[in-house]
């Protein structure tokens, strides 16, 4: 079925379904080009940007959740990309390196797809960029996803999910689906 025939609901899913699987290809390739996720590139290239860094500030700094963070760190540490090493100021403090293979690693990465959508963006005039934000916010708390974290980074939405954020949106779309009006069946 063309676009024209499709209602404009159907239109702005189908919109948002290329988005969603347009993001989906570009995580399947950098998962198949370096083994890597999306906000786990994210975190090896914040991380080689800031030099050592904490955890906390970390996640602060890719916006995501520390424990979303603490999981990466896990998994980059494992295959050997990153370190951790006690602070020489204060010894109770745990600080984050990249190792050569982990900047190996960054130099082979594809570039992430929002540094292409950024600069896409950024030519546009600043009142189309407000309008595109307040629409992508409406989108999301339509979606009932706007409490759900998320970086600033386009990735699968599984792939760097944190299990109870992934968890609190099940819940409150079951209790939604709970509460609304049961709908008649023609056997009624």
């Amino acid at each position: 079925m063309n676009g024209a025939m499709l209602g404009l609901e159907d239109r702005v899913i189908a919109a948002l379904r290329r988005i969603t699987r347009a993001i989906d290809l570009h995580s399947r390739l950098l998962l198949k080009r370096c083994g890597l996720t999306a906000p786990q590139l994210a975190a090896l290239r914040a991380i080689q940007r800031l030099g050592s860094i904490s955890a906390g500030t970390l996640a602060r700094e890719i916006h995501l959740g520390q424990a979303t963070v603490t999981g990466i760190l896990g998994r980059l540490e494992s295959r050997g990309l990153v370190v951790r090493a006690r602070g020489d100021r204060d010894r109770r403090s745990v600080l984050v390196e990249l190792t050569p293979a982990g900047a190996e690693l960054i130099a082979q990465a594809p570039s992430p797809l929002q540094e292409r959508f950024r600069q896409e963006l950024s030519r546009l005039q600043e009142w189309e960029r407000t309008m595109i934000l307040a629409t992508l916010q409406r989108i999301a708390a339509m979606m009932d996803a706007d409490a759900i974290e998320a970086a600033p980074l386009l990735g699968s939405g599984l792939a760097g999910a944190h299990e109870e954020d992934l968890s609190r949106f099940l819940e409150r779309a079951v209790s939604s689906a709970e509460e609304s009006p049961a709908v008649e069946t023609e056997a009624n």
